[in-house]
């Protein structure tokens, strides 16, 4: 494949009529080679000659989440003998979608996952411990381990949870840099403290995060990232953003100040509920056309996902845009008592109560058809007095508080972990 790792510190006007030339090339592909955008450009009579510019993707209809899972054989461009990978999609919001990738779009994630390597500043000496898994048809954990074997860097595959043999190879092999979920860094610490390890003055230097966030839509950190970041002195955390649909990441660089676009890999728009523009620094949905993919392009892809996205040049050099961490997921939006809520805003609150050992937030309707919410809460401290002291903390950040119920830490854990999930799970939507 064509690389271009320059192209992302271009003039903004460059970057942009990269992808153009990039889209012009995915459009003809997809009108060649996809079932379902070929049906989609003859039925809504679209001329693809005359979509020449990023702004004129508005006039291609989007293409949903639903609508793929229903047809997913429609968007396969190639013949399966040209599939070497089969991944899947999470399920987290429905039936788990089948990927297939072929010889070129496996080079292109190894390249992709090397250049958000790069974006957070780690080179080939640099020993990477992956605290995440890379079998269950999991794209990511796959991606990692391909971007390591680009740039060249060790990488000792863990696989996530377990404590003891996390620190245990963090002691023989001395990595500099971890991929792993946010929060399971908090069970390190945990583990550490009572185990009387070093933390602070272990080999790691770094923590690529990904699946939670860790920073508020400003770029600040949100409680999840402060509570890390306030016991591990030594510790740099930055935040990444991807998905099975898109194949391609979004990685912070030193700056801290949102993941960056790869201007060779996807074009990016950012979309209200009526499918119209919003501004820089407005909330969005991410919606995204990748570039360069052989087995499943996709074009106008609505993520589901609402972030914060920002244009002006960054500290670091790059002009690509940048992304906020995820604020909340569009399938995931709460009615509650009046108030809209987004889960990551649950999230935040509980993290910030010391006495929460863990928690699952539920969300389900009532006899009226309105929105509940019960968060079950593993605690040492099960009291009506504790309980009124997290509804007042709920009431005094979100003016609304949701029901508490109390329940051990195991069954919280066999929740958080069921045996057919490959992610950890902390929100349940009960909701028909």
């Amino acid at each position: 494949m064509y690389r271009n790792p320059q192209i992302q510190y271009e003039s903004p006007k460059t970057i942009k009529r990269f992808q153009e030339k990039k889209l012009s090339e995915t459009l003809l592909y997809l009108s060649n080679n996809s079932p379902y955008y070929k049906e989609l450009f003859e039925k809504e009579k679209i001329d693809i000659d005359k979509i020449q510019t990023i702004e004129d993707l508005q006039f291609i209809p989007t293409t949903e989440k639903s609508t793929l899972q229903l047809r997913t054989p429609d968007f396969c461009c190639v013949s399966p003998e040209n599939i070497i990978d089969i991944v899947s999609t999470s399920g987290t919001s429905g039936d788990p979608v089948i990927f297939g990738l072929t010889e070129n779009d496996l080079q292109r994630l190894a390249y992709n996952e090397r250049l958000s390597f790069e974006t957070a500043g780690l080179d080939r000496n640099d020993i990477m411990q992956l605290m995440t898994t890379i079998d269950r048809r999991f794209m990511a954990g796959l991606a990692y381990f391909l971007g390591a074997r680009e740039l060249n860097m060790g990488i000792c595959r863990v696989g996530n949870g377990i404590p003891e043999l996390q620190w245990d190879t963090i002691r023989r092999i001395q990595p500099t840099v971890a991929m792993v979920v946010p929060s399971f860094i908090c069970k390190l610490i945990d583990y550490a403290k009572q185990e009387n390890i070093d933390y602070q003055h272990s080999s790691l230097r770094k923590f690529i995060c990904i699946g939670e966030a860790i920073r508020r839509p400003d770029s600040g950190y949100n409680t999840l990232g402060e509570k890390i970041s306030d016991q591990w002195e030594n510790i740099r955390l930055f935040s990444t953003y991807a998905s099975t649909e898109m194949q391609t990441s979004f990685t912070e660089c030193s700056e801290g100040k949102g993941g960056h676009l790869q201007p060779e890999l996807i074009i990016a728009e950012f979309l209200d509920s009526e499918g119209k523009p919003v501004m820089p620094g407005e909330e969005g949905e991410v919606t995204v056309t990748t570039l360069g993919i052989e087995g499943m392009p996709l074009l106008r892809f609505r993520t589901g996902d609402m972030v914060v996205h920002h244009t002006e040049a960054c500290r670091c050099g790059r002009n690509s845009m940048r992304l906020s961490g995820v604020t909340g997921r569009k399938g995931q939006m709460i009615k509650f008592k009046g108030t809209t809520l987004y889960p990551p805003a649950l999230y935040d609150i509980m993290d910030s109560i010391p006495e929460v050992v863990d928690y699952v937030v539920e969300v389900f309707h009532n006899d009226l058809g309105t929105d509940e919410i019960v968060i079950r809460v593993a605690t040492h401290y099960k009291t009506d007095v504790f309980e009124k002291h997290i509804k007042d903390v709920f009431r005094s950040k979100i003016r609304v508080a949701p029901s508490i119920a109390f329940e051990s830490v195991d069954y919280i854990h066999s929740i958080q972990f069921p045996q057919n999930k490959r992610k950890s799970v902390k929100f349940i939507d009960r909701r028909e």
